[in-house]
């Protein structure tokens, strides 16, 4: 009778990990279970595709340029991804019960949680601008901590990571903050994920790192400080303005793939310029 009350927990623990799982993102993997072929789930992995929502999400014409993988597997891969990914018409009322999913996070201040009705949303992108020195990074800095509060602290209970373009990133604000909220500080930087961005191909690389570690791990927010610094330093003069404008547009569409997959935040801090 005791090990059958002991049992019940653990029984319970595997369903809710099962219901966790099934709510998404999937990982790619579970594309084998609809005939494709682990060599070619390797293949979209590689080529930074890690979950099911990302194929779903990626044009065909872009699937195509994956060495090894033929255009007819492509169109397998996509028939399969769009069994597991919805991708049609829902009603309004459905999407309205989505919409009661999402986390909101707390800025850590209560007149601009106010103004943004109650902080930011998971799935979404928030650009953060204003003059140098307005408190931009230290806003991200403050929303590093505060996603990781439980639920009804307004917190996302997930990890951050910070993509940082200018250096500007500080562990120990990360403790001064940690503190205000009572949260272990040494738990509070282990939960955060960094990197350093030194060009705009890196910077594009990084992400592509990232959906792979999110598939891993549950991350509720994504900083990138600056956003747009290292364009300003890439791409030089009118010649490049269309190169340097397409190659933004591909990496910030990236971003809100990322975020639709993960039902992660985005915040990305820039400069105003004048």
């Amino acid at each position: 009778m005791e090990h059958q009350r002991q049992k019940a927990p653990q029984q319970q623990q595997q369903q809710n990990d099962a219901e966790e799982i099934q709510h998404g993102p999937f990982p790619v993997e579970q594309l084998q279970a609809s005939g494709i072929a682990a060599v070619d789930v390797k293949k979209l992995k590689d080529a930074g595709i890690c979950t099911v929502e990302s194929v779903a999400y990626t044009p065909r014409k872009d699937l195509l340029q994956i060495k090894g993988i033929s255009e007819a597997k492509v169109d397998k891969i996509i028939e399969a991804a769009s069994k597991l990914v919805p991708m049609g018409f829902t009603s309004a009322s459905e999407l309205h019960a989505q919409r009661a999913e999402i986390i909101q996070i707390t800025t850590g201040s209560i007149e601009l949680d106010k103004v943004l009705e109650g902080g930011i949303e998971t799935g979404s992108i928030t650009e953060l601008y204003g003059e140098f020195r307005s408190g931009k990074t230290q806003l991200c800095h403050t929303l590093c901590v505060t996603c990781q509060l439980p639920l009804d602290q307004g917190g996302g209970e997930g990890k951050a990571m910070y993509i940082d373009a200018e250096g500007t990133f500080r562990p120990q604000r990360l403790l001064q903050i940690a503190d205000r909220f009572g949260l272990n500080g040494a738990d509070v930087l282990e939960n955060v994920a960094y990197a350093r961005a030194y060009n705009t191909d890196h910077q594009s690389r990084l992400l592509l790192e990232a959906a792979s570690m999110m598939v891993e791990t549950r991350f509720a927010l994504m900083i990138v400080d600056s956003a747009t610094a290292l364009y300003r330093t890439d791409f030089s003069g009118r010649g490049e303005l269309s190169a340097r404008q397409m190659h933004l547009a591909k990496f910030l569409r990236s971003l809100q793939k990322l975020a639709d997959e993960v039902k992660m935040h985005v915040r990305m801090a820039m400069h105003l310029t004048f």
